[in-house]
């Protein structure tokens, strides 16, 4: 039972379906972290232990154990003391230095691309779910609750999935036909982020936010993004709102830089690039690199 084994200490956090905990294990004073799954959530729990159980990689969190008590369920893993959210807020220069940005953003590559190779959606991408090893400056993929297997032949998935800021376009159209290009969307933003210090798209709701991507990246049409229009939230605006000079958009970011990021912000999400590809892009291969 998982009283007996750790001692929970103060709330840190809450995922999609549970409320995480710092806690101690009493035999090593190991510090962990205890995720508590909601009892009103059913199968959610079952979905990411055995998404989590499948998986071992560097930038992914690493799920240690599972303990049942008579009226929870606990999650059990290491304990990550920050999110990548408020690592940045901490380290006011950030944006200043190119290596550490370029560093960040192939450690979430790496780690959404594996999720890929293996069917894996996460499909909850942001600061707050990324997690860092301040030791290693280690990224790690955090919070599957909302993460599912995808199949060629299991193609309908709820829209109703990420946070609003981070949501691929696709997925605010009310699309149930999507794939691993939402995540990389859903990077893309986090990088643009990372780069000005604030969210790239802010709405307020589904349709604000699908404003402010059409007056950056210009309104879409059947000639740019084939079938958008027949999507059952499209909406026919009543002006073409054209796209803006990415450049400006990231004007700290340099020209192979600016090249990736339109690549994952790609409107069409047939044409986004993927996060195994991003990881070859010029963006990390040229300079000397060194992840």
């Amino acid at each position: 039972m998982v009283q007996y084994i750790y001692k929970r200490h103060d709330k840190i956090g809450e995922g999609a379906y549970g409320e995480v905990y710092k806690g101690q294990h009493l035999s090593n004073n190991e510090t962990v972290a205890l995720k508590r799954i909601k009892k009103h959530v059913p199968g959610a729990e079952i979905r990411e232990i055995s998404l989590l159980q499948g998986m071992q990689h560097e930038n992914i969190v690493r799920l240690l154990e599972v303990q049942k008590t008579e009226t929870d369920l606990y999650l059990i893993f290491k304990y990550l003391d920050i999110d990548f959210n408020e690592y940045i807020k901490l380290h006011s220069d950030f944006e200043k230095d190119p290596r550490d940005i370029k560093r960040f953003l192939h450690q979430i590559l790496r780690g959404i691309a594996y999720c890929h190779s293996r069917s894996v959606l996460h499909r909850d991408l942001k600061p707050k779910n990324l997690l860092v090893d301040r030791s290693t400056t280690t990224l790690k993929l955090a919070d599957f609750g909302l993460a599912r297997e995808f199949s060629i032949n299991v193609r309908t998935y709820t829209p109703k999935v990420g946070t609003l800021l981070y949501r691929a376009p696709e997925i605010l159209l009310g699309s149930t036909d999507y794939s691993t290009p939402v995540d990389v969307w859903s990077v893309g933003c986090i990088f643009a982020e990372m780069v000005n210090r604030k969210p790239l798209f802010r709405g307020n709701c589904q349709t604000d936010q699908l404003h402010m991507i059409f007056s950056m990246l210009g309104t879409p049409n059947e000639d740019t993004w084939p079938g958008v229009t027949s999507l059952p939230d499209f909406i026919l605006w009543s002006h073409n709102l054209t796209s803006k000079d990415l450049a400006t958009v990231v004007p700290n970011l340099e020209p192979s830089g600016v090249d990736l990021l339109s690549k994952m912000l790609c409107m069409d999400p047939n044409k986004r690039i993927t996060a195994e590809s991003a990881l070859e892009h010029e963006y990390f291969t040229k300079d000397g690199f060194v992840p």
